[in-house]
């Protein structure tokens, strides 16, 4: 099953003027309401400042307390890319502070579940910590926190997710999205927080003599933006200004071949290297290989790739990382054939898909889900839902994508006010969310779930439509764009990379890598051939030799064996037949 795409095209109606940057690049920032050329600069001066976060003064306090008892620090994280990463932020900050007496506990998601749990605190407790701080979580973890505190601990917690009607009796909370933070980013990553409390520490430290008494120099927490980017991309939290600045930052880093060692390994071993690295090579190259120790093993070796100096021990890790990844893609395959034969069954035709997919198997991976819902979503343009067997009997565990127009985490609030006990647990964003269900009321949820997604649709709302930056003109297909497009980064979620669309025509197409659609096309003024690809879409097959297709696609520059060359990567085609009515100018 392949969903039509209704292509609407951005409006381009600002007046904002882009001296020095090429006309297209200025139509595209118009269309993404940049609102002068000033907010086009990544420099570290234009950073939001810590003091703006609710809680982070009383952060800063309580950890220099500890730090100054030479206590014991447990740092419990998300085991995801954004935890993995915010958990080495803080480790290598608080060990360049001075602070030897550190260390780190991720929950097991197959034996703990998500969170600051009563039982994470009981297996932390073990350690003896006097103070535990939750990187990427916790913002939900009134139970956990209860019991920490019971158990002597004090509790400091960093997390971006959003709150529920309660929050947890921590020490102290750094989170902009907590009621009564005026944050002007709230979009900011779990490993984004944890930078920040570390920035206004080292301030509150350099104030009270802290570097001076312990003869140390003063540490460059900016050699820690390589991991905040990563954490920021995979986490695909929308990149406003902020984030662009925290992301471009980190990118200039790696670029210059500096980092720490396990994130330019993951490069390696992905086929990426220094100088020409974009967002794209954080988000899809490093970040599902961080990801798949979490998915299917513990996320520990991910965190320990992260922290490690050693060029060996880290190359060592990302290639098990790798390996981890290569068997997380096979599963992830077979389940996610397994749901489209499922829609397909149910469904005739895409006219027939429902709004909201909710779709759950005995034999699912649950480590994996997440990703089949993200892979669906795509595919389909509908918030999904995948659901796997759980750690109890009668409990089942949920991973949940959506799409611009639903924010999927208000949903499922919505959903638990109006059905009490429906849910046993829910968290998450916009865009993504994990909950637990009862086995028992997987089909009462389901119901629920796809009623509220037709009650939050908006009239106006376009299922699917994708929206692009117009056409080219015949002078715009050219290597210098296409480059220009990649240093005007970084682009991600809220800030799309540029998307174009036009009418070809077929010369010739491949089948390459089982998978992949290589097409030579013809433009329609001059006649010039272009070279393209479409990824992924080895399954359809069509014979289009000779066609006229309309096709959504990016300018990228292709480099293969140190040759650079334009190249259009196409995200959608239709015979042109097909989708003319569709076309929206």
């Amino acid at each position: 099953m392949n969903t039509a795409r209704r292509i609407i095209r951005r409006s381009d109606s600002g007046s904002v003027e882009f001296p020095g940057f090429h006309p297209v690049l200025a139509r595209v920032f118009r269309a993404r309401q940049v609102s002068s050329a000033g907010e086009l600069d990544h420099s570290l001066e234009h950073l939001l400042p810590p003091g703006g976060l609710l809680g982070i003064d009383g952060a800063a306090a309580l950890l220099e307390k500890h730090l100054r008892n030479e206590s014991r620090i447990l740092i419990v994280a998300d085991y995801d890319a954004d935890g993995a990463s915010a958990c080495a932020v803080l480790m290598r900050a608080l060990r360049a502070f001075g602070i030897q007496n550190v260390q780190y506990l991720v929950p097991n998601r197959f034996e703990y579940g998500y969170g600051l749990t009563p039982e994470i605190v009981a297996l932390g407790a073990q350690r003896e910590p006097a103070l535990i701080v939750t990187v990427d979580n916790g913002i939900s973890s009134i139970a956990g926190v209860r019991a920490a505190r019971a158990s002597g601990m004090e509790v400091l917690i960093t997390d971006h997710h959003l709150p529920g009607e309660t929050l947890p009796p921590a020490d102290a909370i750094v989170n902009p999205n907590q009621p009564g933070d005026s944050f002007g980013s709230k979009a900011i990553a779990g490993v984004g927080v944890a930078f920040y409390v570390m920035l206004q520490l080292r301030a509150r430290l350099r104030a009270n003599g802290w570097f001076e008494e312990r003869n140390l120099a003063e540490p460059n927490l900016a050699r820690l933006l390589d991991l905040v980017a990563l954490g920021t991309v995979a986490d695909v939290v929308p990149l406003d200004r902020n984030n662009r600045i925290l992301v471009a930052q980190g990118l200039m880093r790696l670029n210059t071949g500096s980092g720490c060692a396990g994130i330019r390994a993951l490069l390696e071993v992905g086929g990426r290297w220094a100088g020409q690295l974009t967002a794209a090579d954080l988000g899809f190259v490093v970040g599902p290989r961080l990801n798949a120790a979490g998915r299917l093993e513990d996320m520990s070796l991910g965190i320990e790739c992260l922290l490690t100096d050693d060029e060996t021990a880290a190359m060592e890790m990302a290639r098990a990382l790798d390996r981890l990844n290569r068997e997380r893609r096979s599963i992830e395959s077979a389940m996610q054939q397994q749901a489209i034969e499922a829609v397909e069954t149910a469904h005739v035709n895409e006219q027939d898909v429902p709004s909201a997919l909710c779709l759950f198997d005995e034999t699912w991976h649950q480590g994996v889900i997440g990703l089949v819902a993200s892979r669906l979503k795509e595919r389909l343009q509908r918030p999904v839902i995948a659901f796997a067997p759980g750690p109890e009997p009668e409990e089942l565990k949920g991973s949940a994508r959506s799409v611009p127009e639903l924010h999927i985490r208000d949903c499922l609030d919505t959903i638990a006010t109006r059905h009490p006990g429906l849910l046993v647990k829910f968290g998450g964003h916009a865009m993504a969310a994990g909950l637990s269900l009862r086995r028992g009321d997987l089909e009462r949820f389901r119901a629920a779930f796809a009623e509220e997604v037709e009650n939050q649709r908006r009239e106006d709302s376009v299922p699917g439509a994708l929206f692009t930056d117009g056409e080219l003109g015949m002078a715009d297909f050219t290597l210098d764009l296409a480059q220009a497009l990649r240093r005007a980064g970084p682009w991600g979620q809220g800030f799309p990379e540029p998307l174009f669309d036009g009418v070809f025509t077929v010369v010739a197409q491949r089948t390459v890598g089982e998978r992949h659609l290589k097409f030579i096309l013809r433009t329609e003024d001059d006649g010039r051939t272009l070279e393209a690809i479409a990824f992924n879409t080895g399954d359809r097959d069509p014979a289009l030799m000779g066609t006229r297709v309309r096709a959504a696609y990016r300018l990228v520059v292709n480099e293969y064996r140190g040759t650079r060359s334009l190249q259009l990567v196409i995200e959608h085609f239709t015979a042109e037949s097909a989708v003319e009515a569709r076309i929206t100018g």
